[in-house]
């Protein structure tokens, strides 16, 4: 079965199905976004969380790195190639949209579909990496805004509010004293104070301020979207003041937004040198330091360099101890890295010094959830999700609340599925996945000929002793090949699965094992060429039970051969549940919520074929990025 995944249209959603069986019939989608109360490398990291690396897998419980969770992309793709994940043609949108946004997460927001190794990912020697259950996350794209004619738009949010912030206030700005202290005029006024106490940022040193003009003179080109003027600029002004803050940082700007015009690495690797020159001059005023190394982790993060952003971060939290907002970001930069130990050590500090801050909540609730504490777990995502600060509004966060309730009985669950699904990460309550495209049919159940692979299926049945004794041979004479499910997808019992074909490839030697079966399915390219699925064999124990979850994406379906089937074992989807027989084949949509129970008294054995879903264009079945 698959992963959980969750994100938000924050979380980009390859697209939205049209909710067939939604529990509470409701359609609604969107979600308001956070205001700027944080920094946009939160945003990036976090609250977009958006994407997958388009090469990385979705993973499960204690196997993933936060990296795969928020779906950083890493730097720009090589010239003549689209960006990793891209996903649109012209005219035609497969965009995935993470309906997070973490999304981060990978499969492990769905449980998986009877197919307990469903992930594979590069950090699963990370026993305790988080949880990426529910994360909906799609590839992270730089900024397209629409400019006008011979301007540029920078990059850099930070540089634009720095900008804004060097303007002259406007002559005619209405004082607090000038509004009736009269209701809501009165509250106008608190307001007003309000402003006028918060301290504008200092960029300019006393060196800087008898430049001034020059350096004016040079951001005026970067405004106006002369980019390599200006850069040439800022180079000269760095030659002729090497000791100047506010020029290098103007040439880190200018660098940076060169890179981002010419999706250029390189260009941007020197952008990461030139604002981490601007940390180790002398006389830097502190508001140009912090901006200057905020963009600079920004920035490693994009280009993949997740160590060298946690440094970056580490010296920041060093130079401003009481900025909570700069910790959070730390502890996402731990995440990042898989080091759920150091993200939950910070986000503890956090929360001792700011014991209702939302969004450290939500993120030690789900590193809880990660370590299995799932009651634990509980009240902090419940009360971050609740406090509603930038950055908590995310799909991960409703997926795990909703499946830590459902693990311990309480069917609140619901509910909290539902405000995910009205704040637009989830299709509906019942279909959850992350990874989707918008407007594929849906609904739980599917017939062969509704799915259009009738010959697969009449393969698939006309065989199925030869694929049956095939595995029964291999269970007899090497059970080792059947890798026991560890996404924490069990209440209780054995299961375990033996995997052909993994993300569109074969898996290994494993063919070798049965080679009929193999040799029959490389006639059906809708399986074997499924980047999104598995071919695999599942062999589940009397006794086990798997928790209720949902898969990482709408855009397969899956199919379930019965091999070996005793009574006593079933499946629910959605709220109808159904049985296995030995010979046919079962076909549901696993991106909707199931269950399984095995009570029979012997083993149940059956052959798992993930085909993509038949709406899918054979452009969309190319570009869309494995899982």
């Amino acid at each position: 079965m698959a992963q959980r995944k969750n994100s938000k249209s924050h979380s980009r959603k390859e697209g939205k199905t049209s909710p067939v069986d939604n529990k509470n019939g409701k359609t609604t989608e969107g979600g308001a976004r956070g205001g700027p109360k944080y920094s946009m490398f939160t945003w990036i990291v976090v609250v977009a969380l958006l994407g997958v690396w388009s090469s990385m897998a979705v993973v499960y419980f204690n196997i993933v790195d936060y990296d795969s969770v928020i779906g950083l992309r890493v730097g720009w793709a090589p010239e003549g190639r689209g960006s990793p994940g891209e996903t649109t043609e012209p005219n035609q949108q497969a965009a995935e949209k993470p309906n997070h946004r973490p999304g981060h997460a990978s499969r492990s927001g769905t449980p998986a579909s009877d197919d307990p190794g469903d992930s594979q990912h590069p950090y699963e020697e990370e026993a305790n990496a988080i949880d990426t259950t529910g994360v909906l996350v799609e590839e992270l794209k730089p900024d397209h805004n629409v400019v006008e004619p011979d301007r540029y738009l920078t990059s850099s949010k930070l540089t634009q509010e720095a900008e804004a912030e060097e303007q002259p206030e406007p002559e005619n700005k209405v004082k607090p004293t000038e509004i009736p202290p009269d209701g809501a005029a009165e509250k106008r006024v608190e307001e007003q104070k309000e402003k006028v106490k918060k301290k504008k940022p200092k960029f300019l040193n006393k060196f800087d301020v008898t430049i001034k003009a020059e350096l004016d003179a040079a951001e005026k080109l970067r405004k106006k979207g002369k980019l390599e003027e200006a850069l040439k600029a800022f180079e000269s002004l760095v030659q002729q003041f090497p000791q100047s803050p506010r020029a290098r940082y103007g040439k880190a700007q200018a660098e940076d937004d060169v890179a981002e015009k010419q999706r250029s690495n390189d260009m941007l690797h020197r952008a990461v040198s030139t604002y981490g020159e601007v940390a180790e001059l002398p006389d830097v005023t502190f508001d140009l330091l912090r901006a200057a190394l905020k963009r600079r982790a920004e920035r490693q993060q994009f280009l993949g360099r997740m160590r060298g952003s946690l440094a970056t971060l580490q010296k920041l939290v060093q130079i401003f101890p009481d900025d909570v907002s700069l910790r959070n970001d730390l502890g996402v930069a731990h995440l990042l890295l898989g080091d759920n130990k150091g993200a939950k050590k910070v986000y503890e500090e956090v929360l001792a010094v700011a014991p209702d801050n939302g969004f450290a909540k939500v993120h030690y609730g789900f590193i809880l959830k990660a370590e299995n504490q799932i009651a634990e777990s509980i009240p902090y995502l419940r009360e971050g999700l609740e406090s509603g600060e930038p950055g908590t509004d995310d799909g991960r966060f409703y997926f795990h609340l909703g499946d830590a309730l459902q693990r311990v009985g309480d069917d609140s669950a619901y509910h909290w599925y539902e405000r995910g699904h009205k704040q637009g990460h989830f299709a509906s309550v019942w279909q959850r996945s992350l990874y989707n495209v918008d407007g594929l049919k849906a609904q739980p159940w599917w017939t062969p000929k509704e799915t259009g692979y009738i010959d697969l299926v009449k393969m698939l049945e006309k065989n199925w002793k030869t694929i049956r004794d095939e595995a029964l041979a291999v269970m007899d004479q090497d059970r080792g090949r059947f890798i026991p499910e560890e996404e924490n997808l069990r209440e209780k019992g054995d299961w375990g699965q033996y995997t052909l074909w993994q993300q569109g490839r074969k898996a290994g030697g494993a063919c070798q094992g049965v080679p009929k079966t193999c040799s029959l399915m490389e006639r059906f390219p809708e399986a074997i060429g499924c980047k999104r699925g598995q071919i695999k064999f599942s062999v589940m124990q009397p006794g086990t039970h798997v928790w209720p979850h949902t898969g990482p994406t709408n855009c397969r379906l899956r199919m379930h051969l019965g091999l070996v089937v005793p009574p006593g074992c079933r499946i629910r989807c959605t709220n109808q549940t159904r049985e296995w027989n030995e010979g046919k084949v079962l076909i549901f949509d696993d991106s909707f919520e199931h269950e399984v129970w095995q009570e029979a008294d012997r083993y149940r054995l059956i052959f798992i074929v993930d085909v993509w879903h038949p709406e899918l264009t054979q452009y969309q079945r190319q570009t869309l990025s494995p899982i």
